[in-house]
């Protein structure tokens, strides 16, 4: 039996860009393209019934980060495709509610990779974003539990939606947050996202129960 297609929107303000990612998914058997659109078209967050958004804009990265939380607040899952990203805005388009983030540069098969992440429900980010970096050079000692709490922290989600994803009660959550806390020094989700994303840690694994 055949997967149903993702139907996907795609929006940039470069021409030759949208001419380009239009030839990828129209160029993809599983992916379905409902829309499309340029600087000059309908509105960036009009998208119609796509399931995905592949979002290219110009612009101050507030602005970016406002179109990204209209479409999230419509259900909608965006990945952002951009010449070039600071960790701060990375982690503001995270909780703009951003599901993915590929450098413009990226070859064509790591932005498929990125739509079949992004479809399936979980996020993902271009490896080119974190470099050569050493990541591990300070491990920290977390449990295998704070990581999971971590990891969909760092994907948008909310204390409810982390409890509903793990089988556990809010209050567990926020004790397995204060811990991280504690851990880490950071008191704002932001940072906790931003340690996440040096970490590694922004695709979802299988969730233990309990």
């Amino acid at each position: 039996m055949s997967r149903e297609p993702t139907y996907v929107a795609v929006v940039s303000d470069c021409p030759l860009l949208l001419h380009g990612l239009i030839h990828v998914v129209d160029n993809a058997p599983e992916l379905q393209r409902l829309h499309a659109a340029g600087g000059n078209g309908a509105p960036p967050h009009e998208v119609g019934e796509a399931e995905v958004v592949l979002l290219n804009l110009r612009g101050q990265v507030r602005e970016i980060c406002d179109i990204v939380a209209q479409l999230h607040q419509k259900g909608r899952r965006v990945i952002v495709l951009s010449a070039a990203a600071t960790q701060t805005d990375l982690v503001l388009l995270i909780e703009a509610g951003a599901r993915g983030y590929v450098s413009q540069w990226a070859r064509e098969e790591e932005l498929l990779t990125a739509l079949s992440t992004v479809a399936s429900g979980r996020s993902y980010f271009s490896t080119s974003f974190f470099g050569d970096r050493d990541v591990h050079h300070t491990p920290l000692r977390i449990t295998d539990r704070e990581r999971q709490i971590l990891q969909l922290v760092a994907n948008g989600a909310t204390d409810r939606e982390i409890a509903a994803e793990l089988s556990i009660s809010e209050h567990t959550v926020h004790s397995h947050l204060d811990r991280l806390y504690s851990k880490t020094g950071y008191r704002r989700r932001a940072d906790l996202t931003r340690l996440a994303l040096k970490g590694g840690m922004t695709a979802a694994e299988p969730a233990e129960k309990g």
